[in-house]
């Protein structure tokens, strides 16, 4: 009997682990085919949670193991989030930031909560429906931003700071919710003693975050400790007691991990491990527990919502989106910044998705919304997800064109890696509108460009320490022009991860290109001259005096690589390098680049 017992347990158990197998596979190849289409794992993870789970075909099941690696994957992406997030840049956005953040947050607020009493809905399902539309992603917006080179614009920065503000509003008033969900408490005296648990809980924390950590970080830098795994497992030791704090308060254990990751940064820990650290942390959050979370939340959506309610799913969705971009541009014009950078900021603020399916999944176990109602806020989130990637770029191309898209001063550098004839005429343009630098591991051509006026840097750029001494953090662009793809492609990947410098745009041989496709997409590089060239040529001319500078403006819009393709002379007589724009500026000529009609394209012609 009882090795019957230990088998059947066995066999229980076993199945559990092939089940949690199936969900990170499901994660990972749903993940992988959404990011195909430009649109962050998460929408690939629910929508293979939806099609896989037991409300369409039952092949993936919820069980208790994945419901407990579920509820760790919300803490450390809760963590992760906040640790994404830098003050430093959130304070150049503060203001404009602030009013984004309330108008994103209260006007969609107000419409969700009152479309759902209007349906027929309770008050406090209304008051959590209005918190799940009135978020925003962080985390959807970064990778946009990214993939849209937006990182170093004003617009990234009141984004980060709107994307905060909003989800911190969003975090303090679900846990008001909850906690008067769990204790029905209405008099005056309790409603004090819980506003003062909850002041209590951001003092301590805020407290512990700016004095404590701070100083426990500098001990043990101190000391030289150099186990990575021992930092790893003091945030996690400093996250649960976040948690626990905010648990203690009434309120749920997302807030606490959000306020943990606000101030576990890198700089607590020793420099030589926090990459290992970041890294690790990362890996555990954003790959392992995060996506099973995504994927089981999908098993609760129910599709039957598309017959049975689906003119309150267009409802709640038309009005999420209405609400997010009228909102934000109409509270945003206090900020002198223009209404056309406010609607850009409201197509950006639009996007849902981790934040929002966490409101709604608690919301859901603790009864406070049904089935159905999550099943929409989670099609809501995918839909309005959707349409930011396309409208942010329709109205980033708009700002652009009137040329009002402003660039931030912290990160305005060029730093070049490769010192030649292309890349000295490139930088004698682009000099006079911002500060460049080369980097050249020759050192005649490294004293060459110094004897010309430029600021060049002798050493390896695959040296982490020779990077170092470009001052990276105010480099914006990074341009790696070398004859071998192989040292630009690294160059570039050190560039990105290890100094984070938002545009890596790399020159690639014609004569080897075998794998550069795909690292160029992995590193979300752009290609100069917008196809691969023939370099040698290029570069082995003595002098930059041998090339015919020419220009010619652009009867379409046209991207880089369709530009230089169509222009088939590009490797051997015409060299594409520059755009210059209606009012004499000039850019890189890239791949992805898009030329606006009259704007011309400046080449070098042998």
């Amino acid at each position: 009997m009882r090795g019957g017992i230990k088998k059947e347990f066995m066999e229980e158990f076993h199945i559990n682990i092939l089940n949690i197998a199936a969900v990170l596979l499901a994660a990972y190849g749903g993940g992988v085919l959404i990011r195909k289409i430009g649109y962050p794992a998460i929408l690939g993870e629910l929508l293979i949670g939806i099609i896989l789970g037991p409300g369409m075909l039952g092949i993936l099941e919820f069980t208790e193991s994945i419901k407990v690696l579920s509820e760790i994957g919300i803490i450390l992406l809760m963590v992760y989030i906040g640790m994404e997030i830098d003050f430093h840049d959130l304070k150049k956005a503060s203001w404009p930031g602030l009013l984004a953040a309330i108008g994103g947050f209260f006007v969609p607020f107000a419409l969700g909560y009152f479309t759902i009493v209007y349906f027929g809905g309770t008050a406090i399902s209304g008051l959590f429906v209005a918190i799940a539309i009135g978020v925003t992603s962080l985390a959807t917006k970064s990778r946009i931003l990214i993939d849209l080179k937006l990182l170093n614009t004003r617009i990234a920065y009141v984004l980060m700071a709107g994307a905060l503000i909003s989800d911190t509003l969003a975090l303090v008033i679900f846990s008001g919710i909850t906690n008067f969900a769990e204790t029905n408490v209405v008099n005056i005296r309790e409603l004090l003693i819980i506003s003062s648990k909850i002041l209590a809980f951001f003092g301590v924390t805020i407290v512990v975050g700016l004095f404590v950590l701070p100083r426990l970080g500098t001990f043990i830098s101190k000391s030289k400790i150099n186990n990575s795994t021992m930092f790893f497992t003091l945030i996690l030791i400093v996250t649960f007691g976040y948690c626990e704090l905010a648990e203690l308060a009434g309120m749920h254990s997302i807030l606490g991990a959000f306020m943990a990751g606000l101030f576990l940064k890198a700089n607590l820990f020793p420099k030589n491990i926090s990459k290992e650290l970041n890294k690790a942390f990362y890996d555990v959050s954003i790959g392992f527990m995060a996506p099973i979370f995504f994927v089981s939340a999908g098993f609760f959506v129910d599709v039957s919502v598309f017959r049975t309610d689906l003119m309150l799913l267009i409802t709640v969705t038309a009005l999420a989106v209405v609400g997010k971009i009228v909102g934000t541009a109409l509270f945003y014009l206090p900020s002198g910044n223009g209404w056309r950078e406010g609607l850009t900021i409201g197509t950006g603020m639009n996007g849902r998705g981790a934040v929002e399916i966490i409101i709604a999944q608690i919301g859901l176990e603790m009864g406070i919304i049904d089935k159905t109602i999550f099943s929409i806020l989670v099609f809501m989130a995918i839909f309005t997800t959707l349409t930011v990637p396309v409208l942010l770029s329709w109205t980033v191309k708009w700002l652009r064109r009137k040329g009002e898209l402003v660039y931030m001063d912290k990160r305005k550098g060029i730093l070049i890696l490769g010192v030649n004839p292309v890349s000295l005429f490139l930088a004698r343009f682009l000099s006079k509108i911002v500060p460049v630098t080369l980097i050249d591991n020759n050192y005649e051509m490294a004293e060459q460009a110094r004897a010309m006026g430029y600021k060049c840097i002798h050493g390896n750029a695959l040296n982490e320490e020779v990077l170092t001494e470009a001052a990276p953090e105010n480099i914006a662009t990074f341009i790696a022009m070398t004859p071998n793809n192989q040292v630009n492609l690294l160059a570039g990947q050190l560039a990105s991860e290890a100094f984070q410098i938002p545009n890596i745009n790399l020159a690639v041989s014609a004569a080897d290109v075998n794998h550069s496709p795909e690292l160029l997409k992995k590193l979300k590089a752009s290609t100069l001259f917008g196809i691969p060239v023939n370099l040698e040529k290029w570069f082995q001319r003595s002098g930059i005096g041998e090339n015919t500078e020419t220009s010619e403006p652009a009867k379409n819009e046209i991207s880089g690589r369709n530009y230089a393709e169509k222009q088939a002379v590009a490797t051997e007589h015409n060299l594409p390098v520059l755009i210059e724009n209606t009012s004499g500026e000039f850019r890189l000529f890239l791949s992805e680049e898009k030329i606006l009609v009259g704007e011309k394209v400046v080449s070098l012609k042998d």
